[in-house]
């Protein structure tokens, strides 16, 4: 592990996530953001972590990037299942989770989740409009056994985190280092495409 990483006792976890089907099946990690991909910008962000580890069940896209790589644990689960395998993969302490589609993800915002970190408390998570932002959150690797369990009823994130001492902290922290909660943008959608100023890969 680095230890002159700025977050040396948590893992990056990044989920590649569904199959792009709103955006023509396109692979969300290569969609190009200011000239490099989104899975590039993140991977970028990877070197304030102790390590970096890529949540795939379609690894062959990214696997020029040489990323640390693997499937979920529970398939079927979608992001419940990918942050699952994200804990079972863990070498750290802690994971601090993000999805592939998220190109604007800072280390500033990091650090306002991962600082909120506390003995008492499994999951940090942003709220946002009475709801848990669950990607761009930090969670306990320890979880993963208990998380395991839950995956059984084929709950949504929101039911997983209330099985733990999860931390939400107000949109508002966020706003002071992202004024436009930019870190939570996620491109979906061919409108996402326009408004961040994203490009499909070319086929």
């Amino acid at each position: 592990m680095d230890g002159s990483a700025t977050f040396p006792d948590v893992t990056l976890a990044i989920l590649a996530g569904g199959q792009g089907t709103r955006l023509g099946g396109a692979a969300k990690g290569l969609l190009t953001v200011e000239g490099r991909t989104t899975l590039e910008r993140l991977l970028a962000l990877g070197s304030h972590f102790a390590d970096v580890v890529l949540v795939a069940n379609a690894p062959e896209p990214y696997a020029r990037f040489g990323a640390r790589t693997v499937a979920d644990a529970v398939k079927g689960k979608g992001a419940p299942g990918g942050v699952h395998a994200a804990l079972g993969a863990a070498r750290t302490p802690w994971v601090f989770a993000v999805a592939c589609d998220m190109p604007f993800v800072t280390e500033a915002a990091a650090r306002v989740v991962l600082d909120a970190r506390a003995e008492d408390v499994d999951a940090v998570c942003f709220e946002r409009e009475g709801r848990c932002e669950p990607l761009l959150a930090a969670y306990r690797a320890g979880l993963v056994a208990r998380w395991g369990e839950a995956l059984a009823e084929d709950p949504s994130m929101r039911r997983v985190l209330l099985r733990f001492r999860t931390r939400t902290l107000p949109e508002a922290a966020l706003r002071a280092v992202d004024p436009q909660l930019r870190a939570l943008a996620n491109v979906n959608t061919p409108e996402d495409l326009v408004r961040y100023g994203v490009t499909l890969p070319a086929r």
